[in-house]
């Protein structure tokens, strides 16, 4: 019983580990490829409240490690729109049109720029993929939508997996 039972935890531990070094190499790559200062892997914990568990960076100063981010500003309405496959692209966070609340979380995180897509888990919003350039505005391209859009429906294989 007690050998079965260390089998089981050793198999989901060496899942979870697996996991987690490819989300680490794959926000890597997105980070590299997007030339952005910030890839991170924001993950629900709980009906739209959520942290930062991953992120790359292109230097320690930009780290967002753990944030729990604006959760008073995410509600039903933005996570139906991911649900749906939105992918967020904020070329400028100064003259978006977004909610104020969204912009001045952005502005304390020092962002210029935001790309955003979701990551789903049995056809829920498990997480969001968020892409932050935080040197100037930027126009994203179609390219940089696509290889978003791609890294996320990669990631979400992840988030089966490490079945959290």
């Amino acid at each position: 019983m007690l050998d079965r039972q260390l089998r089981i935890l050793t198999n989901r531990l060496s899942r979870s580990l697996a996991g987690d070094a490819l989300i680490q190499s794959k926000t890597k790559q997105l980070r590299d490829r997007l030339n952005v200062d910030r890839i991170v892997l924001y993950y629900f914990y709980r009906k739209w409240e959520g942290q930062v568990t991953f992120e790359s960076l292109s230097s320690p100063e930009f780290s967002i490690l753990g944030s729990t981010g604006a959760d008073e500003c995410f509600n039903n309405e933005y996570a139906e729109l991911y649900l749906e496959g939105r992918l967020k692209a904020i070329d400028d966070i100064e003259r978006a049109e977004i909610h104020p609340c969204h912009r001045e979380f952005l502005e304390s995180l020092g962002v210029k720029a935001s790309l955003v897509a979701p990551i789903l888990k049995n056809s829920e919003l498990w997480g969001l993929l968020i892409a932050h350039h935080c040197q100037s505005p930027r126009t994203w391209s179609d390219e940089d939508k696509a290889e978003m859009k791609a890294v996320a429906a990669e990631l979400e294989t992840v988030a089966v997996i490490r079945n959290v």
